[in-house]
């Protein structure tokens, strides 16, 4: 086998600048050109009261459901700020969606018990089955984010809170950013996020290039990355599996490889 089999592909990175590192390291490890344009800038929430008061209240929680490193740290910097620590609330039990996450949790101290493989609602339906009728659910998250969980947690009687933890914003060098990319072209475009594919978009249109990018594979991490690629015309080539950083650079070998075998 190939031991670099993206031996001098160039490959779009749409993450956020301080989360680019882990897939841009793996695709150089395979030869490839990882071409960094961070399309997503974290910042504070327009308040953060609702996320404050909550965390006052965690006593009245029966679970909290981790989606991403970046809720991760929001709830931290936020419990130091009103002098609480989640990770102490005995009654609470904590759900980290993907591998990632999970590490990323109990490396700040939540004892982690519950840990779906996907962020889809069957994923995580299936893994907690018959233990939210009735309890009260804590979901920090982005300011945008679609809704198909929460309402899954909703349609089976779980009480669910969703609060502003932080919100993802389009950095002001995307649009040129992107346009130096495309001028040197591109051989897949990668998403780890419904909201990558939407700032993308949000860059090209500001930066006037045409969208999708003509013959450019788009590769999803997961199932709602994947909706909202197919949403805004650019059907992925192909999804990760399992939905996480390594499940996606397969992916994009295995795109790749058919590319070079059609």
């Amino acid at each position: 086998m190939n031991a670099q089999p993206l031996a001098g592909r160039r490959v779009l990175v749409t993450r956020a600048q301080h989360q680019a590192g882990k897939l841009s390291e793996g695709l150089r490890t395979l030869g490839a050109v990882p071409v960094e344009v961070p399309v997503l800038e974290i910042v504070a929430p327009a308040s953060f009261e609702p996320l404050d008061e909550a965390l006052r209240n965690l006593a009245r929680y029966d679970w909290l459901i981790l989606t991403s490193a970046n809720a991760i740290h929001a709830l931290n910097e936020r419990a130091a700020s009103v002098g609480v620590n989640p990770a102490d609330t005995e009654q609470l039990q904590v759900a980290a969606i993907g591998r990632a996450t999970a590490e990323v949790a109990r490396r700040s101290g939540f004892h982690v018990t519950v840990v779906p493989d996907e962020y889809v609602a069957e994923s995580l339906l299936e893994s907690l089955r018959d233990q939210l009728a009735g309890k009260r659910v804590l979901l920090p998250r982005a300011a945008v984010a679609r809704d198909l969980i929460p309402d899954a947690l909703r349609a089976v009687g779980a009480v669910v809170d969703v609060v502003e933890a932080y919100r993802n914003q389009l950095p002001e060098a995307a649009p040129e950013l992107l346009r130096r990319a495309l001028d040197g072209g591109l051989d897949a475009a990668t998403f780890t996020s419904s909201s990558s594919v939407t700032h993308l978009a949000e860059a090209a249109r500001v930066a006037g290039l045409a969208w999708p990018f003509a013959e450019v594979p788009a590769i999803s991490i997961g199932p709602i990355t994947s909706q909202t690629l197919r949403e805004l015309g650019w059907p992925p080539a192909a999804e990760a599996e399992p939905s996480d950083i390594a499940g996606l650079i397969d992916a994009i070998v295995d795109v790749i490889a058919k590319q070079r075998c059609p």
